[in-house]
């Protein structure tokens, strides 16, 4: 069987609920579900769509990074939209933090989110063999 370890930094958002930053399982990383939340006030960051999808991209990385990896780790990105107009804008922002090969992706329009955030996604890093 192998270990779980629970994944932890002041980097990203605590976790508003009863969940881990992100579950490391053999070589793989789940990582929860982030929204645009700035790590030191647990508020929302201010400001458009644009400045929401790249917070929520920084506290994926910041994740990302603790459990020893990057986003160039990441194989798989759940997007979770309550507009899907905004879809093409998440593309655009995330081909600045992604390179090809682009990691698998949905894009999920849902009726609403927590603390009304417009944006949250959640992803899946497979990391380099110990």
């Amino acid at each position: 069987m192998m270990t779980r370890i629970s994944i932890q930094t002041e980097r990203a958002p605590q976790a508003i609920g009863t969940y881990s930053q992100a579950v490391r399982c053999g070589n793989t990383v789940y990582l929860s579900g982030q929204i645009p939340l700035l790590p030191d006030t647990m508020e929302l960051v201010n400001g458009d769509m644009d400045a929401q999808i790249r917070r929520v991209f920084d506290n994926l990385a910041a994740v990302a990074e603790a459990a020893g990896g990057s986003l160039a780790d990441v194989v798989k990105l759940n997007v979770f939209l309550p507009d899907l107009g905004n879809f093409a804008l998440v593309n655009n922002i995330m081909a600045e933090y992604f390179e090809a090969p682009y990691p698998a992706r949905a894009a999920v329009g849902v009726a609403a989110l927590p603390r009304g955030a417009q944006v949250e996604m959640d992803a899946i890093m497979e990391l380099a063999s110990a």
